[in-house]
């Protein structure tokens, strides 16, 4: 009886807490297109100055695993002196930088994945 009552509470309100977490194109947007442009080529001002790679380009994508990237976006990147690169993403989930992960490896070959 407590695990039907459980899935119905799920049932009827898990849709409503989607709503509080953004999908992975919006946190893109909101946290990464200002440096990394909003297709993934790095082409801002900052991503210039940064020198921040191309994500839409297969040979800068098998350069790093998804697990590198997800520790990227959770924890920052820092430079060989210790400079900090890019600042972690707070905020977000372990599922959040998931997604996130996976719409970078969207961004090869210039389409986002559900974007």
């Amino acid at each position: 009886m407590r695990k039907m009552l459980a899935m119905a509470v799920l049932a009827m309100f898990g849709p409503a807490l989607a709503v509080f977490a953004a999908d992975a194109k919006t946190n893109w947007e909101d946290n990464c297109a200002k440096c990394h442009g909003p297709g993934g080529k790095g082409d801002t001002r900052m991503g210039g100055k940064l020198r921040i790679r191309d994500f839409t380009d297969a040979a800068v994508q098998a350069q790093f695993t998804d697990d590198d990237a997800f520790k990227a976006v959770k924890d920052g990147l820092k430079d060989a002196e210790g400079k900090i690169r890019m600042k972690a993403i707070e905020g977000l989930s372990d599922d959040d930088i998931k997604e996130l992960v996976k719409y970078v490896r969207g961004l090869k070959g210039g389409t986002a994945a559900g974007g």
